[in-house]
């Protein structure tokens, strides 16, 4: 018993002893040398270990290596792929002692980890030998020659890798990209190469702080290029990103489930330095669902949902990321509502007070701030999107489809189907912001639309009732709204059927008229000179017109009004940049009633009448002068003209 304690004491005695003289006995330069050579023979590049080395054994096995520097690949931007302030590894005696070499625990001290590809699209990370063309077995495609092979019977067993501190660099020569990750916090899994590596932990972007998750299923296939499984999480205050699919075609393509959410675009696109300004109820809460792919540059999302503020939206989208930006999209809107997204419209100047007689009303001052439209030439886009509906401001439309073509700064959207305020329609926008003044056409054809609530929507313009169509080619060029209203040139028709113009009833203004003319002179003051009345209205069975525009004053002289009492005719201007109209009428009571039908302009009895004034306070007189002048020979007595000259100007 005493001679196996005492040998139990001799064995503890001599473990002691090699604890204290390990260090003595293994020269810390002969394992630097040896750890150097075997990575050089592995990867075929430099490991430089300049600083201070250091080796303990108690409790476990402990290496220390300071200043440790991988080389690049001879193509890289720097000369070195990794440098790092400190590197510790530690190894468990037990592993020692059973023949089963085994790191158990890397630490890692500010490294700085260089990523890149060169111009002829070779990656730095490929580190072993590509196999060659002789040995690639029978069939294999040529998409997989030259696929990095891992030495026979290779294997990494690094136990947990911890990272603090340093950052990571990707470069891409060939796109002239470069992206950054810093203020490491990591801990890496790497039981095998030929087991699951994990990796969680945080990261630093652009002064964000992300928390991460990211799983591979076989690093030596990720290696290899051979198809392989990945997951990745995203933790953010602005932003979650959650990704489950696999790498596939020697790493050319990745595919599978992609969810991306946030509470905020607004604090998003502000992270991004990109001006967004928005109402307090536009973009904030965003979320995209969808299967997707990258290859070849392509970004394409083959079914996906995305929801933003109270908008929900599914189809499917592709964007090219190669020289430039292209997008392309087939989406359903479902019901979209705009106003939340639109600026504030224009606001009516303020009416000055003033005690001088007849001042006219303060017109609608149009903005001449100028507009940038310059992220029409940031990329390309081919959408074609539908809505179940669609709100604009007052504007509300059933369903549509618009195609939407935007070509180096150059944008075309068409109105492939249109249904709205009873009726339907086609159209095109098209806008040139290639080059200063921007130029904007639009041709649109409108039929069976019911006009009060369409035009009280689109311009508060409620004074026409009734159905039909509205047909319009018009230009304009500029940088601001006053400019696009002050250019604005091109033609605009209308054709309305059993309606009514609201304001006036022109037929009993005639009839006063005529009886001030056979010397009846009680309705004066109630109907010669009425301003705009909203109980009042002139029935039609027909209104037709036109207008020419040019530098935004758009001119008719074919307007026809039929009913089966009166008949009028039109011309005039409507001068859009100072908000001004100045149309005379000329309205007669027809002799026979004839229908509905009847376009008969032949009158008994002709008043012209005038519209006149801003478009905000339009007031309505008979033009007496004109009438008197006509019928003066048989009815018109010298005073009766004397009387009237001053009030209208005859």
């Amino acid at each position: 018993m005493k001679a196996i304690v005492k040998g139990v004491i001799g064995v503890v005695v001599l473990i002691v002893a090699l604890l204290i003289l390990a260090p003595l006995l293994i020269p810390t330069e002969t394992i630097v040398s040896q750890i150097t050579s075997q990575v050089e023979k592995t990867t075929g590049r430099t490991l430089t270990i300049s600083g201070d080395s250091e080796l303990s054994v108690f409790p476990e096995l402990n290496i220390t290596l300071n200043q440790v520097e991988f080389a690049n690949m001879p193509t890289g931007s720097q000369p070195n792929m990794l440098t790092m302030e400190q590197l510790a590894v530690h190894i468990p005696w037990l592993s020692l002692l059973s023949g089963e070499f085994k790191l158990e625990r890397f630490v890692i001290n500010n490294p700085q980890v260089l990523l890149e590809v060169d111009t002829k699209g070779q990656p730095n990370w490929q580190l072993f030998p590509t196999a060659p063309e002789a040995d690639k077995p029978p069939g294999e495609s040529e998409q997989q020659s030259g696929a990095t092979q891992l030495p026979a019977g290779f294997d990494i067993s690094l136990g947990e890798v911890a990272i603090y501190g340093g950052s990571v660099t990707y470069k891409d020569a060939q796109t002239n990209t470069e992206k950054k990750v810093n203020d490491l916090d990591l801990s890496v899994m790497l039981p095998s190469l030929y087991q699951p590596l994990t990796i969680h932990g945080a990261i630093s972007y652009h002064a964000q702080r992300f928390e991460l998750e990211l799983a591979v299923d076989d690093p030596a296939k990720a290696i290899q290029s051979e198809d392989f499984k990945f997951s990745k999480k995203l933790r953010n205050e602005l932003v979650n990103l959650d990704f489950n699919g696999e790498i596939v075609e020697q790493a050319k393509r990745f595919k599978g489930e992609l969810m991306v959410s946030g509470d905020s675009v607004k604090a998003l696109t502000t992270w991004q330095s990109i001006s967004l300004d928005a109402k307090d109820n536009a973009f904030n809460q965003f979320k995209i669902n969808g299967a997707m792919q990258f290859a070849d540059s392509v970004f394409t999302l083959s079914r996906f949902s995305a929801e933003l503020d109270a908008l929900k939206i599914e189809g499917s989208a592709s964007v090219h990321l190669k020289e430039r930006m292209s997008v392309s999209a087939d989406v359903d809107l479902g019901m979209l509502d705009l106003n939340p997204y639109l600026p504030e419209p224009v606001k009516v100047a303020e009416e000055v007070p003033t005690e001088q007689e007849n001042t006219p009303a303060q017109p609608i001052v149009w903005d001449d701030t100028e507009i940038d439209l310059s992220a029409l030439n940031q990329l390309d886009a081919n959408l074609k999107v539908r809505s179940t509906g669609l709100k604009a401001r007052k504007i509300t439309l059933g369903e549509n489809q618009l195609s939407v073509q935007l070509d180096q700064g150059k944008a075309r959207i068409s109105l492939d189907k249109f249904k709205a305020y009873e009726g339907s329609g086609r159209g095109a926008i098209a806008v040139n912001a290639a080059t200063k003044p921007y130029v904007i056409e639009t041709n649109f054809a409108l039929k069976a639309i019911n006009a009060e609530p369409l035009l009280t929507d689109a311009v508060d313009f409620d004074k026409v009732l009734g159905k039909g169509s509205i047909n319009w080619n018009l230009t304009t060029l500029g940088v601001s709204q006053k400019q696009f209203v002050s250019q604005l040139g091109g033609k605009l028709a209308f054709e309305f059927k059993d309606g009514g113009v609201k304001g006036v009833n022109l037929a009993e203004m005639v009839r006063k008229g005529q009886e001030m003319l056979k010397g009846n002179f009680s309705g004066l003051s109630e109907g010669i000179n009425a301003d705009f009345d909203p109980e009042q209205k002139t029935d039609f069975s027909a209104l037709t017109g036109s207008f020419s525009f040019n530098q935004g004053v758009g001119k008719n002289n074919d307007l026809l009004l039929a009913s089966p009492l009166i008949r009028v005719t039109g011309s005039g201007t409507v001068d859009l940049p100072k908000t001004f109209v100045d149309y005379r009428l000329v309205t007669g009571i027809v002799d026979t009633i004839e229908g509905q039908s009847s376009h008969d302009t032949s009158t008994g009895f002709k008043v012209p009448a005038r519209i006149k004034g801003p478009f905000h306070q339009v007031e309505t007189s008979l033009d007496f002068s004109s009438a008197a002048k006509d019928k003066a020979k048989d009815t018109i007595k010298d005073k009766l003209k004397d009387k009237f000259k001053g009030l209208f100007g005859g």
